[in-house]
């Protein structure tokens, strides 16, 4: 049965009008949870542009906003055996927990260390990018903490900010330059290209983890961590700036790539694309636009991004509202779909027991959307 949220209007008995639904756009604006009244279904912000989007999405499935009144969420991902759902609460520091029983938003850990990316590898174990830090570390079953990176030919790492395990045992992350602030990391050392001046303290807060300022490290890249160690660039800045979030296609030949906006102190930022590559032994080859992010003549900033079972790639995008949300990708880099939401999103991943719930990362608040799609992972 559909339901008619403020703002809708209903055709009369055998009449031949249409239906006003409210969106993210309509006056009076659509009421978002949590405790919302329902919406209008099927959710007139579930917008198919191709027939083959409905097949992979529920009709009676609105988007719901779950859970508000965090700082900035990133990272999240599903862990199938503890059935929750790792957030990271970048600016405040702070690992989240989405509990799937209760719907409840607990504090996983105290202080993460600007925690951003976040992933679980093929043995279930947690694998997390620390912005503070510089560093990607995993989280072993006994509670212990193996530091995978923190250095790179003598320097330390910029800002670890998205990761994903390959079934060779290798952990792949991307390091752009944006914790190289005071919101998301560590502050460069005055005269650093994000500290110019040395205006900014950035020596505050070093008591607590030792001396880890300085300017920024090295240049962008895409990092590979071998199955025994050692750590490897497989692109470099010169290939593509400001890499961010990542994903491989389910047959693993392939690894998506997107490219956002420069980094504090930077003078050219990357080109706000989708970038795709054949993934050759360790290695990367014949990179190319998968999708240039522009909508109705505006170019969006694209973030996080995941694929389903089928290889349809979903990413989080940010820009003009009624344009921002989530954007839906075939393998073809055509766009079948999108999720107009009133705010960008930073992250997303697929959930739930049967992981076929989209958990959505937007600035202080999380959504989900059922889907008829399952979230392709390692587990």
């Amino acid at each position: 049965m559909a339901l008619l949220g403020r703002g809708a209007r209903a055709d009369a008995p055998g009449g031949t009008g249409t239906v006003a639904p409210a969106s993210v756009v309509t006056q009076p604006p659509r009421q978002w949870g949590p405790g919302a009244p329902p919406g209008y279904l099927p959710d007139p912000d579930v917008i198919a542009l191709d027939p083959s989007f409905r097949d992979l999405t529920y009709f009676a499935a609105p988007i719901r906003r779950v859970s508000t009144g965090h700082g900035w969420l990133e990272g999240p991902a599903w862990s199938t055996e503890g059935r929750f759902l790792v957030l990271s609460d970048v600016i405040r520091s702070q690992a989240l927990r989405y509990i799937w029983e209760t719907g409840e938003i607990t504090r996983f850990r105290p202080d993460s260390y600007a925690a951003n990316g976040n992933c679980f590898d093929f043995d279930g174990r947690l694998i997390v990018c620390e912005d503070f830090l510089r560093r990607v570390v995993r989280w072993e079953h006994d509670g212990t903490v193996t530091v995978l990176a923190d250095r790179f030919m003598g320097q330390g790492l910029n800002s670890p900010n998205d990761v994903v395990p390959h079934p060779d045992g290798s952990i792949w992350f991307s390091d752009p330059g944006y914790g190289d602030n005071i919101t998301e990391g560590h502050a460069d050392a005055p005269g650093g290209p994000a500290n110019p001046k040395g205006l900014i303290r950035w020596n505050i807060g070093s008591e607590l983890t030792g001396q880890i300022g300085g300017t920024r490290r090295q240049p962008d890249h895409l990092f590979r961590v071998a199955p025994g160690g050692g750590i490897e660039a497989v692109l470099s800045e010169s290939d593509l700036r400001d890499p961010n979030g990542l994903c491989f296609a389910p047959d693993y030949k392939r690894l998506y790539v997107v490219s956002t906006p420069r980094a504090p102190g930077q003078a050219v930022g990357g080109d706000q694309a989708i970038h795709v590559y054949d993934v050759r032994g360790t290695g990367l080859a014949n990179g190319r636009v998968f999708a240039d992010m522009r909508l109705e003549g505006q170019q969006l900033n694209p973030d996080g991004i995941r694929v389903d079972i089928y290889g349809n790639l979903w990413c989080g995008a940010s820009g003009a509202l009624g344009l921002c949300g989530v954007f839906v990708f075939n393998p073809a880099g055509r766009l079948i779909g999108r999720l107009r939401l009133p705010q960008g999103c930073s992250n997303l991943t697929f959930g739930g027991p049967k992981r076929d719930h989209l958990f959505m990362c937007c600035a202080q608040s999380l959504y989900v959307l059922q889907v008829e799609t399952q979230g392709f992972a390692p587990s």
